[in-house]
């Protein structure tokens, strides 16, 4: 198990319970692919610059360990969900 760090940014034009449907879906990828959670947080903030005409956004940084094909999975489900406008999941060394 490796341990990996995923931050997504959710469109600001949903509500917080499609907000909270798209975190628990994506936590659900992590955790049904033997994954642990190790940190989660949400924030609410406003962007540096415009992504896809959207100026604020719905920050999720979730801290995991879990194999590379859970890691896989979940880059897929993130590429084809419309509710993230960006994520980035990178190797976490600390």
């Amino acid at each position: 198990m490796r341990k990996y760090e995923v931050m997504y940014i959710i469109r600001p034009d949903i509500d917080q319970e499609a907000v909270q449907a798209a975190v628990e879906k994506f936590q659900g990828i992590i955790s049904n692919g033997g994954g642990e959670i190790t940190k989660h947080d949400v924030t609410k903030r406003r962007l540096a610059y415009e992504i896809q005409k959207f100026r604020d956004g719905s920050f999720v940084l979730v801290n995991f360990t879990a194999e590379p094909a859970v890691v896989t999975e979940l880059e897929r489900q993130m590429k084809i969900s419309d509710e993230v406008i960006r994520y980035l999941i990178t190797n976490d060394v600390a």
